[in-house]
């Protein structure tokens, strides 16, 4: 359920989950029992900028994934290629 803010003239704002369908324009206030009005807010995901930006680029590369040519992180052993020719007559593995 989202979180409502709502705001009494003499307390500090109070936090209140609601249906978004049965959310109230106004509350009682918890501590002075004077009406509270709902503030309009943000939207809070609870994910910091971060986060958000690995989660889009996740969801990014179910439709355009990467093409590799090679596994990342790992490279092809080098070959050592001679040019002696009594190399060529050794017996090959």
């Amino acid at each position: 359920m989202p979180l409502y803010v709502f705001r009494c003239a003499a307390c500090p704002d109070v936090d209140r989950a609601f249906s978004m369908a049965a959310v109230p324009d106004e509350i009682d206030c918890a501590t002075c029992g004077a009406p509270a009005r709902r503030v309009i807010t943000t939207v809070a995901t609870g994910a910091d900028p971060g986060t958000t930006r690995l989660l889009d680029a996740t969801r990014a590369t179910a439709d355009r994934p990467a093409v590799v040519s090679a596994i990342p992180g790992r490279t092809a052993p080098v070959r050592r290629v001679t040019t002696d020719p009594r190399h060529r007559r050794l017996p090959r593995p």
